[in-house]
C-alpha cells in the first residue's frame, strides 16, 4: 500500500519537475508567439515551492527520487534566488549613495479597499521616514491628505486613457529632460525623467506595464470563468512585450545610464523581466534582498512583481521590501553608489 501510494506521489513529483524545467525556457519565448505558455511564468513560484515539498518528503524517506526535484532545482538556482534570498552580501549602507523607492499607491486607498481612514497620510510619513532621494509612485492619485514637500522636483503624467490615476517621479535633484512614452489604447504606461545626480546625469524610467487585472483573493479568483481569465491575461501578456519592446527601443536611445523601476505585472521569471533586465541591467534585490521581496498582495504565493533595475557598473548598497498593508502592494527601496 505504502509504495502504491509513494508511486502516485512521485508521479505528481514528475509533473510539477517537468513543468519547472519547462518554465525556464519562460524567459525567451515570445508572448506574442506562445501566450498561453507565458501565463506559466505566474506559477514559477508556486512550482519551486512545490519542488521543494517534494525534495523534503523524499529525503526524509532517504529516497533516491528525491534527486529528479533536486537536479530540476539546481538547474534552476537563479529562479530560486529570485524568489528566496538568504541575505545580502552586507555592504555598508552608511557609504554615500542615492536612494530610491517605488510603490503602486493603489489611488491612495481611494475607494476603501483597506478599512483605514489615515492610508494617505500612512504613506506619506513612509516615504519622509525613509526620505529616498528618488520616488517613483504607480497609480497615484490627488488626495488632499498626501504630503510630499520634501521633494522641490515633480513630474506627474496622468494618461490620457486614465485622467485621475498617474505615474509620478520625485526627485531631489533637478530634471534636465523628462517625458511620456504614451501606450496606446490602455491606462498602464511609461514615463522617464533625466536627471542631473551628484556624481552623474542619470535616465529614470517609471514603468506600470500592463495590469492583468487578477484579484489576490482565492475566493475571488475562483468564482471567475477560468477560459475568460486565461484568455484575458494571454491579452495582457502580448500587450506587456509590445511596451516593454517600445521601452526597450527609448533605452536604447538614451544618452545616460537608465534605472527603470516600478510595477511590472510580471515575476521575474517572464520575457518582458528578462528582456529589460539584460539592457545591461541588475536586479537590487538579487544583490541585496533577503527573504521573498514580496511586492504584491497575493493569497496564492508571495508574488514580486515590482523592480528597481540599475546599471550592471553601479555599486548596489542594500534593498528591502515593507511589508505594509497600505496598499495592493508593499513598497521597495534600495540604495546604489554610481561609480
Amino acid at each position: 500500500m505504502r509504495k502504491a501510494i509513494n508511486k502516485i506521489i512521485f508521479g505528481m513529483n514528475s509533473i510539477a519537475a517537468f513543468a519547472l524545467l519547462l518554465s525556464y525556457l519562460l524567459p525567451y519565448v515570445s508572448p506574442k508567439m506562445f501566450p498561453l505558455l507565458s501565463v506559466l511564468s505566474l506559477a514559477v513560484p508556486v512550482l519551486i515551492v512545490v519542488n521543494v515539498l517534494f525534495l523534503l518528503y523524499w529525503t526524509v524517506l532517504l529516497s533516491k527520487r528525491g534527486i529528479l526535484s533536486l537536479v530540476v532545482l539546481v538547474l534552476g538556482i537563479s529562479h530560486v534566488s529570485s524568489l528566496y534570498k538568504l541575505k545580502g552580501n552586507s555592504m555598508d549602507e552608511s557609504k554615500n549613495g542615492i536612494s530610491m523607492m517605488s510603490y503602486n499607491v493603489h489611488s491612495f486607498n481611494r475607494f476603501s479597499w483597506i478599512d483605514s481612514k489615515t492610508i494617505p497620510q500612512d504613506i506619506s510619513k513612509l516615504v519622509k521616514t525613509h526620505n529616498p532621494d528618488i520616488f517613483c509612485a504607480q497609480e497615484f492619485y490627488n488626495n488632499p491628505d498626501i504630503d510630499f514637500d520634501q521633494y522641490p522636483y515633480k513630474y506627474d503624467y496622468f494618461n490620457h486613457n486614465s485622467r485621475e490615476l498617474a505615474l509620478v517621479i520625485f526627485s531631489k535633484y533637478p530634471f534636465i529632460k523628462k517625458g511620456s512614452l504614451n501606450f496606446e489604447k490602455t491606462a498602464n504606461n511609461v514615463i522617464f525623467a533625466d536627471i542631473i545626480m551628484p556624481r552623474d546625469t542619470v535616465r529614470v524610467y517609471n514603468i506600470h506595464l500592463q495590469s492583468h487585472r487578477i484579484s489576490s483573493k482565492t475566493d475571488d479568483l475562483a468564482k471567475q470563468d477560468s477560459q475568460k481569465l486565461l484568455k484575458r491575461i494571454q491579452i495582457s501578456f502580448k500587450q506587456q512585450q509590445q511596451q516593454a519592446e517600445q521601452l526597450i527601443a527609448h533605452m536604447k536611445s538614451s544618452p545616460y545610464k537608465n534605472i527603470v523601476m516600478g510595477d511590472f505585472n510580471n515575476t521575474a521569471y517572464s520575457y518582458v523581466y528578462d528582456k529589460i533586465r539584460s539592457e545591461n541591467l541588475q536586479d537590487t534585490f538579487k544583490k541585496q534582498g533577503k527573504g521573498f521581496g514580496k511586492t504584491f498582495k497575493f493569497e496564492l504565493f508571495p508574488a514580486r512583481i515590482d523592480f528597481i533595475l540599475v546599471p550592471e557598473e553601479f555599486e548596489v548598497l542594500s534593498f528591502k521590501s515593507f511589508n505594509l498593508e497600505l496598499s495592493d502592494h508593499y513598497p521597495i527601496y534600495s540604495k546604489i553608489k554610481i561609480p
